[in-house]
């Protein structure tokens, strides 16, 4: 099985307009989320609609393609670039440009979720640990949560806590009970898609803006693998300060 790794990358950002390029340490945070993966996969590939972008990941000597700037959704951007590259591969990755501390373990986990050959679509997640803040992560509707089943498949993402836990104080929630913490990063088999990015955006996508929950409500599987390893996802200039001193660390 061949494992295409993509990486949506836009220039436009509210939050952080041009991030993929912002500077960590005199590498283009692109090209390090691409270091971090591409031994992990059979082919790396940068999917953007920004030429300053493109002339970024060449200049390193990486994979990228143009596409639409069109695109609502990283995964509506990989599927694209698999047209334009994916000849061969099985199952394509779609890898956030945002995590340049993205562990290689993560991504071997994810690809381990293929060995069930009905798994459509596979995805991370970590647990929360029992002394984490309640305020700062479980109640953070930034952090979307997932609830399995037993054979480790998504039922439902929310921004929202899931499962409440009835008659006892949210200060005894975490100690009490797994809860997980979505990672951002999901694989598809080729076929998959192809179908999910021709589906229309649904209900329950709209109203927690979740892509995922798109698939949910069309009968897609979601296999969860769990992984341990933390990231740091970068969403603004402030979020950049606090990556850059983890990487003196």
């Amino acid at each position: 099985m061949k494992f295409l790794g993509i990486i949506p990358a836009r220039y436009a950002s509210t939050r952080f307009p041009g991030k993929p390029l912002a500077d960590m340490a005199g590498k283009p945070m692109i090209q390090r989320v691409y270091e971090q993966v591409e031994g992990t996969l059979d082919a790396v590939c940068v999917a953007t609609d920004d030429a300053r972008i493109e002339e970024a990941v060449k200049a390193f000597g990486g994979q990228v393609v143009m596409t639409s700037d069109k695109h609502r959704s990283g995964t509506d951007r990989c599927y694209e670039a698999y047209t334009l590259v994916g000849q061969g591969y099985d199952v394509v990755v779609n890898i956030q440009g945002d995590e340049p501390f993205i562990h290689p373990k993560q991504i071997e986990t994810l690809k381990a979720c293929f060995r069930e050959p009905d798994v459509q679509i596979a995805t991370l997640v970590k647990p929360f640990r029992p002394d984490d803040d309640f305020e700062t992560a479980l109640f953070n509707a930034n952090t979307p949560k997932v609830v399995l089943n037993k054979r480790h498949e998504a039922l439902y993402f929310s921004r929202s806590i899931i499962p409440y836990m009835r008659g006892k104080h949210y200060s005894e929630w975490l100690p009490n009970h797994t809860y997980y913490k979505h990672i951002g990063l999901y694989a598809y088999r080729a076929a998959t898609l192809r179908e999910i990015t021709a589906l229309p955006q649904s209900p329950l996508e709209l109203a927690e803006s979740l892509e995922q929950l798109r698939w949910l409500e069309n009968g897609y599987k979601i296999k969860v693998g769990i992984t341990e390893q933390e990231t740091i996802g970068i969403d603004t200039p402030a979020d950049l300060e606090k990556a850059l001193a983890f990487l003196k660390k």
